[in-house]
C-alpha cells in the first residue's frame, strides 16, 4: 500500500515541478518579448530624433547655404523677424546704460569690466546686423531680389548705411583723451533706435494682442524718458551740489542717501512725480533748477496727452470690435423703447444678445474679412464652413469650385428657444444648415413632434431649387422650431441662382437630383413637367423668331439709309450738270450770236429738244411704275443710269461746242455726238445682262435701249436748255 502512495506522490510532485519550470521560461520569453518592445521603442524615438533633426538642418540648409556669401534674407521670412527681436536688446542697452553710467559715475567705476564687455558684444552685434542687412532682399515689381551686387549696390548707396557706419565709428578711442568713467563718448551707438522701432512694429503686427502691445509699447517708453529725466536730475543736483536746496538729491554723506541703489530710485522717484504730477515737488530756488522744472512740466503735458490719446484709442478700437462682432446692443434697446415694445419681447432680444455676447458668436464674417483680398476670404470661408457644406446631399458630388462660391454666400444666424425657423405653407426663399443645436420638426398644433433634427441636418433644400413640377410649389411643407438656442447657416435662393449660372453642368445635376428627392416623396407631377418643358421649347421658338425679326428690321433700315443716301448723290450730281448747262449755254449763246444760221438750226435744235423731254418723261414714268419697289434693283440701275446719262450729256456738250464753233459742219457735228451716244449705250446699259445685249429677233431690245438713252439725252439737254429760254 505504501508503493502506490509513494508514486501517486512522486507523481503530483514531477507535475508541480514541470508547471514551475514552464513558468520560469514564460517569464524568461516574457522578459525576451519585453526587452525587444522596449529595445524597438528606443529605435523608434532615436528614429523620429534623426528624422527631425534631418528636417531641421534640411530647413537650415536652405536659410543658410553652404557659402554665407550667396545668403539672402527674405524680409517677409520668420527669421528676420527674430533677428529684429534679437537686436532690440543692444540698442535697449546703449540706450538705458550709456546715461546711466555717465551721470551715475560710481556705478559705472564699480562694474567697469562688465559695461566693457557688454559695450564690445553690442558692437559685435551691430557689425552682425550690418551684415545681415546687406544680405537682406527687397521687391522689385512684386519679386524679391536676391541678385548680392544689387544688394550691395543698393545698401551702400542708401542713408541706412550711412547712418549704421555712424553708429560703428570707433569714439572708444575718445576714452585716451577724456577718461574711462565718461561713457557718452559711446552716444553714437544710439543711432540704432529706427531698428528697435522697425521690430517693434513688426511685433504688433503679429501680436495676437494688439490693443495690449500698443499700451505696453506706451509703457516703455516712458519709462525710458523717465530713466534719462532721473539721471540728468542727478547729473544736476551733482553740479549744483547735494544737499545745497531741497529741491536737489540730498546729501551722499548721509548714509541713508549714500547707496548707488538709493540714489537711483530716489531720482527716479522724482522724475514720476514731475511727469505725473502727482504730490508736491520741492520748490526750486536757482535758475537752473527753474529750467530745468519748466522742460520738465512742459515734457509732462505730453505724455500726459500721449496716453491719454493712446488710452482712449485702444479703447475705441475695442469697442469697434465688438459692434463689429456683436450688433449694436444699444441702439436696439433705445428703439424698443421709444416704440414701446412689449416687455416680452423686448426680453427675448436681450437674452439673444446675451447668448451672443457669452458664447460669443460673430454674427458678421463677412464685415470682419471684408479688407482681405477675395482669395483669402475664400481660403478662410472654405476651412470654417465647407465641411458644414459638404454635409448636404444635394452638394456632395458638386465641383470643390462651385463650393468654394456657395461658401461665401453662408450666412449664420441664431435662432432663440421656441422660436420657428419656417412655417408650413410659407414661400421658401432660403435653405438651412444645422450648425449647432436642435431643431423639432412639429404639427400646426405646436405640440406634436415628428422628428427632430440635430447639428449636420438641413432643410429648404428643394424650395430653392425651382425645380418644375413640384407640387409644394417652392412652399415649406413642415414647421420647424428651435428647441434651444440653434446656429444656422443659410442659403438664398438668389445666391444659389447667381452662383448656378456661371455653372450650368452643376444646375443640371442639382435639379435632377432635387427630382429624385421629389419623386421618392410623391411631390413630383410628371404630366406637367411635360407639359412645362413643352412651354419652354415654344417660349425658346418665339424668342428665337423675335430675335430674327429684330435683325430682318435691322437689315432694313440699314437698305433705306442707303437708298436715302444713294437719292441725295444722285440730285448732287444733277444739280451740278444744271450749273455746268448753264455756263455752257451763256458763252453759246455769245457764240450763236455772230452767225444767224447757226442760231436758226440752234433754235430747231431747241424745239426738237423739248420734244423729245416730253417723251422721255412719259417714257420713265411708265417704266417707274412696272419696276416696282425692289431696292437692290433700283439702287443699281439707278447708279448705272445716272452714270451712263452723264457720260452722254457731256459727250453732247462737246458736240454743241464743235458745231458753235464751226458754223459750216454743225448739223454733222450734231449727228455725229448721236451716233457715239447711241454707241456708248450698247455699252452701258443700265440694269441689263448679257442676254438682252446679244438679243436679236425683231432688234427690238436695241432699237428700245436707244430710244431710252435719247431720251435721257433729250431730258438732261432739255432741263440745260430751260434756264436759257427763260433768260431770252
Amino acid at each position: 500500500m505504501e508503493k502506490p502512495d509513494s508514486n501517486v506522490r512522486n507523481n503530483q510532485w514531477q507535475k508541480l515541478l514541470k508547471w514551475h519550470n514552464g513558468q520560469k521560461m514564460n517569464e524568461r520569453v516574457d522578459g525576451v518579448k519585453s526587452e525587444e518592445k522596449r529595445h524597438n521603442c528606443q529605435d523608434s524615438k532615436l528614429k523620429f530624433k534623426c528624422d527631425k533633426f534631418l528636417i531641421n538642418f534640411h530647413s537650415l540648409s536652405q536659410t543658410f547655404p553652404v557659402s554665407w556669401k550667396e545668403w539672402v534674407i527674405d524680409p517677409a521670412d520668420h527669421f528676420y523677424y527674430i533677428w529684429l527681436q534679437v537686436m532690440i536688446v543692444p540698442v535697449v542697452y546703449n540706450g538705458v546704460i550709456i546715461i546711466l553710467r555717465t551721470c551715475f559715475t560710481a556705478i559705472a567705476l564699480n562694474l567697469l569690466p562688465v559695461w566693457l564687455t557688454l559695450d564690445y558684444l553690442s558692437d559685435l552685434m551691430y557689425a552682425a546686423d550690418m551684415i545681415i542687412t546687406l544680405h537682406t532682399g527687397y521687391l522689385d515689381q512684386g519679386i524679391l531680389i536676391k541678385d548680392l551686387t544689387q544688394l550691395r549696390k543698393r545698401y551702400l548707396h542708401s542713408k541706412h548705411f550711412l547712418w549704421d557706419l555712424a553708429s560703428l565709428l570707433p569714439t572708444d578711442f575718445l576714452y585716451f583723451a577724456v577718461g574711462i568713467e565718461i561713457p557718452l563718448v559711446r552716444i553714437n551707438r544710439l543711432l540704432r533706435i529706427p531698428r528697435f522701432s522697425e521690430a517693434l512694429d513688426r511685433m504688433e503686427t503679429r501680436t495676437s494682442y494688439p490693443n495690449t502691445f500698443r499700451l505696453t509699447k506706451l509703457m516703455i517708453y516712458i519709462f525710458v524718458l523717465m530713466h534719462w529725466n532721473a539721471c540728468l536730475y542727478f547729473a544736476l543736483s551733482n553740479f549744483i551740489g547735494f544737499g545745497s536746496d531741497p529741491w536737489v538729491y540730498p546729501n551722499i554723506s548721509d548714509p541713508e542717501f549714500a547707496s548707488e541703489r538709493r540714489q537711483y530710485f530716489y531720482c527716479f522717484w522724482f522724475s514720476t512725480e514731475i511727469f505725473t504730477t502727482v504730490g508736491d515737488t520741492p520748490r526750486p530756488e536757482r535758475e537752473e533748477e527753474y529750467l530745468f522744472m519748466i522742460a520738465d512740466l512742459l515734457i509732462a503735458v505730453l505724455v500726459f496727452a500721449s496716453i491719454v490719446g493712446n488710452v482712449g484709442n485702444v479703447i475705441t478700437s475695442l469697442r469697434d470690435r465688438d459692434n463689429v462682432f456683436f450688433p449694436n446692443h444699444e441702439l436696439v434697446k433705445a428703439y424698443l423703447r421709444s416704440h414701446h415694445i412689449s416687455k416680452e419681447l423686448r426680453q427675448r432680444i436681450d437674452d439673444w444678445y446675451q447668448h451672443l455676447h457669452i458664447n460669443k458668436k460673430i454674427m458678421r464674417e463677412n464685415e470682419i474679412l471684408q479688407q482681405l483680398p477675395v482669395h483669402m476670404r475664400t481660403e478662410i470661408a472654405v476651412s470654417v464652413h465647407l465641411p458644414t457644406l459638404s454635409k448636404v446631399t444635394i452638394f456632395q458630388s458638386c465641383e470643390k469650385s462651385l463650393l468654394e462660391e456657395l461658401v461665401l454666400k453662408l450666412t449664420p444666424q441664431v435662432f432663440s428657444p421656441g422660436e420657428y425657423v419656417c412655417r408650413k405653407g410659407d414661400v421658401g426663399h432660403e435653405m438651412y444648415i444645422i450648425k449647432e443645436g436642435k431643431l423639432a420638426v412639429v404639427a400646426d398644433d405646436g405640440v406634436t413632434e415628428f422628428a427632430v433634427l440635430s447639428a449636420g441636418n438641413f432643410f429648404g433644400e428643394i424650395s430653392i431649387l425651382n425645380i418644375k413640377g413640384n407640387k409644394s410649389g417652392n412652399r415649406r411643407t413642415a414647421n420647424i422650431r428651435s428647441i434651444g438656442h440653434s446656429d444656422l447657416f443659410s442659403l438664398s435662393k438668389e445666391n444659389l441662382t447667381d452662383v448656378l449660372s456661371e455653372f450650368p453642368a452643376a444646375k443640371r445635376h442639382l435639379e435632377e437630383k432635387g427630382r429624385q428627392i421629389l419623386i421618392k416623396m410623391g411631390m413630383l407631377e410628371v404630366g406637367g413637367e411635360v407639359e412645362e418643358v413643352e412651354a419652354e421649347k415654344v417660349e425658346t421658338k418665339i424668342q428665337r423668331l423675335e430675335s430674327n425679326v429684330e435683325a430682318l428690321q435691322t437689315k432694313l433700315a440699314r437698305l433705306m439709309v442707303e437708298l436715302e443716301s444713294s437719292n441725295r448723290r444722285m440730285q448732287a450730281r444733277v444739280e451740278q450738270l444744271e450749273l455746268q448747262a448753264v455756263a455752257l449755254q451763256t458763252q453759246t449763246s455769245d457764240d450763236a450770236q455772230e452767225g444767224g444760221e447757226g442760231r436758226d438750226e440752234g433754235v430747231g435744235r431747241e424745239c426738237e429738244w423739248e420734244r423729245e423731254e416730253a417723251e422721255g418723261e412719259e417714257d420713265s414714268d411708265i417704266k417707274m411704275k412696272e419696276q416696282g419697289h425692289d431696292d437692290n434693283v433700283f439702287k443699281e440701275g439707278d447708279g448705272e443710269s445716272t452714270k451712263s446719262s452723264k457720260e452722254e450729256t457731256e459727250r453732247a456738250v462737246e458736240g454743241d461746242q464743235c458745231g458753235l464753233k464751226e458754223s459750216d459742219s454743225l448739223e454733222k457735228a450734231t449727228e455725229d455726238a448721236g451716233e457715239e451716244t447711241e454707241n456708248k449705250e450698247d455699252d452701258e446699259r443700265p440694269g441689263k445682262g448679257d442676254g438682252a445685249e446679244i438679243e436679236t429677233g425683231d432688234g427690238k431690245g436695241e432699237k428700245g435701249e436707244e430710244a431710252e438713252s435719247e431720251e435721257e439725252i433729250t431730258h438732261a439737254e432739255g432741263q440745260e436748255k430751260q434756264p436759257d429760254k427763260e433768260a431770252q
